[in-house]
């Protein structure tokens, strides 16, 4: 696939993951600039998505399948923005916690993406 945007999305990821983790140990819910850091990190991930698709229709194949890459990448798209809609409906530092949470997920989904393409 394309290693740098794994890389730059993996990291973004890990970011949020310690600015929200942050946020939850001085009992904070998620604030306007966690969202802003969430959406930065969803196109990142909206990015990545196009290029596996594209990829994929150019010919390229991973080594461990198509379905199960196209699987993980639907997942790492929706990581994020499933924990931010999450952490709307719970406006304690548990939201914060739940932002925390998706970003090292989707930092897991990253590796799993490499692993899976044959990085």
């Amino acid at each position: 696939m394309f290693d740098p945007l794994t890389v730059v999305t993996g990291v973004a990821a890990l970011a949020l993951a310690l600015w929200c983790g942050f946020a939850t140990y001085r009992d904070q819910p998620t604030k306007d600039w966690h969202f802003i850091g969430m959406a930065v990190v969803a196109l990142l991930a909206t990015v990545q998505l196009v290029v596996g698709v594209v990829q994929l229709a150019r010919g390229r194949h991973p080594e461990q399948g198509n379905v199960i890459f196209v699987a993980y990448l639907l997942a790492a798209f929706a990581c994020v923005p499933a924990a931010g809609l999450m952490s709307l409906a719970e406006r304690t530092r548990w939201g914060s916690a739940t932002v925390a949470a998706g970003g090292v997920v989707l930092a897991v989904l990253e590796l799993r993406l490499n692993d899976i393409w044959g990085g």
